[in-house]
């Protein structure tokens, strides 16, 4: 709780706080740290404000993160003593918070962290953080929650050095006080979650010896957090509106909340508007960011797995289904490409995958506005040196802004293992440098992929079916950056649920990094700029939801298998939904979608069903078609 805009009387009293601010047990910072970590936009190159700064505590957390600049503005100088020694780039100001030191519209990001129960006047302060904001520009308000400041009577108090008890003096606002003060100055409201204590604050209390006081609350919401945007003047249209659903915001946060789509993104979390041109009843579902599939080749996804290994690397599995298996490989290749591509599509999407990086020339196909995926565009590749004789020369003619992706290590043998050293003599290796596979990593490897900041691209099932031999937890774990893929058809178990499966059963990953693998984690290696494998207000609107058995977002995910997809959303748009979900669609939301039948359940996706079934059966024969291992079969609606 930090000291800006307190009575002038109060400046002593919040230096003596500040002696031992950051020493003291406050569950309530640590429950605010829980879900606004979540909530906060990439910060990299924008003029960040920190109103009511304190000691720096959220001054510290934003430097990490690259802001183009970092203002600090609080009523106390023993505070800002602190802030300095914890952030000694930020720029401090010694200064009210209702006569911000701040020039008109220079901020793109502010933050009032504990700070409105100390402000008398709120409409001043909302028209002060409006002047200091440009158009478009967020402000975070958190504090502790207002009811339950009167039902348990909270006070605000801390214990001095000398052992003194000091209460502080505070003035209540409601959250629609807050909320009316703040739209009426301009900003809209995009967040809005009360959350209440959980197991992470619990020790907190117990150190402190007042477990009594946290079971006394655990079921009241302890503390708010408001997220504001000032208004562009721009009107949006409201096309969907999720209700009911319980929503994940980071692997091992969740809360009850609506989702309001607008214009391709999240425009609220939590947030009441006006009736959506479209609304959807998730009650008793948990909504989980679309996943991030970061290897795939699209067009084999009707094949059969191929080969006869174990291999010692993929050259020779190459040659063998070649002249072993040609056949079976000339009768697939008869699907025109086009189908084959969009049942690639079609094979992500039954899976929850929003986003897929195709390791193949990009056909138009896969950028037509209704395929079933978004297919990343903006990376550059090679197959992989034994295969690609002018891998060296296309990575040193890549633009350097772009990811670079191709198969390494592939394999147990010696030539696998000198790979990534070759690579690094070429100087192939950096931070743009994706390697796919990396079966073959040495220890020797391992440390100079951390050196270079390389992404290790896992595709667990593939190795084990071609090498019998899958990476270790130990080694998996000592590479700083991974992301999973689910390959295609001809090597890989199924699709990327069974990968994230595998990888948390066979070779004991944490749910929680798995969880970050296939979304956070790939959007940052692929350098996707959209938001993709968040769930925030100005995220692209790519969504999947599951039926909710009460486990966190990350448990959840390990334990979902492609038949628990019910609904996917991509960009905004529904691309596939079960019956259930897809009865509860409003009519016009149902406009496109076709059914098909998936190892006999129905799930209704956004696809030129008719000529996919016609292209492939034609080839393949009549209802034998196999989607990554699953029978499709095409459903005739009613």
């Amino acid at each position: 709780m930090s000291a800006a805009a307190a009575p002038a009387h109060n400046s002593d009293v919040f230096d003596l706080w500040a002696q031992v601010y950051d020493e003291q047990i406050n569950p309530l910072l640590a429950l605010e740290k829980r879900f606004l970590t979540q909530l906060l936009p990439p910060v990299r190159g924008l003029h960040v404000l920190d109103a009511g700064c304190g000691t720096g505590r959220w001054l510290g957390e934003l430097a990490s993160h690259s802001p183009e600049s970092l203002t600090g503005v609080d009523v106390s100088p023993g505070m800002l003593e602190h802030a300095a020694i914890r952030c000694p780039a930020a720029r401090l100001h010694l200064g009210s918070c209702i006569a911000l030191p701040v020039q008109n519209a220079g901020i793109d990001l502010a933050l009032a962290s504990f700070l409105l129960s100390y402000v008398p006047d709120l409409e001043v302060f909302a028209e002060e953080v409006s002047r200091v904001l440009r158009p478009g520009a967020t402000v975070f308000l958190s504090d502790v929650h207002p009811q339950t400041v009167y039902l348990r009577n909270w006070k605000r108090a801390f214990t001095t050095v000398a052992g003194k008890s000091i209460e502080l003096a505070t003035w209540p606002h409601s959250l629609e006080e807050i909320i009316r003060c703040f739209e009426s100055s301009g900003f809209i409201t995009r967040v809005l979650l009360e959350s209440c204590f959980g197991s992470p604050e619990r020790p907190l209390f117990e150190r402190a010896g007042k477990l009594a006081a946290f079971h006394g609350a655990e079921e009241l919401p302890a503390i708010y957090i408001l997220q504001l945007q000032k208004s562009i003047r721009q009107q949006h249209n409201t096309t969907l509106s999720l209700a009911g659903a319980r929503c994940a915001l980071s692997a091992a946060e969740s809360v009850p909340a609506s989702v309001t789509i607008e214009d391709r993104c999240i425009a609220d979390i939590g947030v009441t508007h006006a009736e959506a041109a479209g609304s959807l009843d998730l009650s008793g579902y948990l909504l989980l960011p679309g996943l991030i599939n970061a290897h795939d080749h699209l067009e084999f996804a009707l094949f059969p797995r191929l080969g006869h290994g174990p291999y010692e690397n993929s050259a020779q599995w190459a040659a063998d289904i070649h002249s072993n298996d040609a056949a079976t490989i000339k009768l697939h290749r008869s699907v025109p490409k086009e189908a084959r591509l969009w049942w690639g599509g079609i094979r992500n999407l039954l899976c929850g995958v929003t986003t897929v990086c195709h390791h193949n020339p990009l056909s138009p196909e896969l950028l037509h506005p209704d395929f079933p995926v978004r297919v990343v565009s903006n990376f550059s590749w090679a197959h992989s040196l034994a295969l690609d004789n002018d891998a060296e020369q296309k990575f040193h003619y890549a633009p350097p802004y772009l990811p670079f992706i191709l198969h390494a290590a592939e394999g147990i043998d010696e030539t696998s293992e000198q790979e990534v050293f070759e690579l690094d003599q070429m100087r192939m290796l950096d931070e743009r440098t994706m390697l796919v596979h990396g079966l073959a990593l040495t220890p020797e490897a391992v440390e100079l992929l951390n050196q270079r900041g390389v992404t290790l691209v896992l595709c667990s099932t593939s190795n084990q079916f071609l090498f019998q031999q899958h990476l270790s937890h130990e080694k998996v774990e000592s590479v700083h950056k991974v992301v999973l893929g689910s390959d295609s058809p001809l090597t890989a178990a199924g699709d990327l649920l069974d990968e994230i499966s595998f990888a948390h059963t066979q070779l004991g990953l944490d749910a929680a990094a798995l969880y970050e693998m296939v979304t956070t984690r790939s959007a940052k290696s692929l350098r996707l700029h959209e938001g993709e494998g968040s769930i925030r207000p100005g995220a692209i609107a790519d969504l999947i939801a599951v039926r909710d058995t009460g486990l966190g977002p990350a448990e959840t995910l390990t334990r979902t298998a492609s038949e628990h997809i019910e609904l996917v959303i991509l960009g905004g748009r529904v691309q596939l939904a079960s019956q259930t979900i897809f009865e509860r669609l409003p009519p016009e939301l149902r406009d496109g979608l076709q059914p098909l039948e998936v190892d006999g359940q129905i799930r209704w996706v956004r696809a030129p069903l008719d000529f996919l079934f016609e292209a492939a059966e034609k080839v393949l024969g009549k209802n034998m078609l196999r989607l990554g291992g699953k029978r499709v079969h095409r459903v005739h609606a009613a």
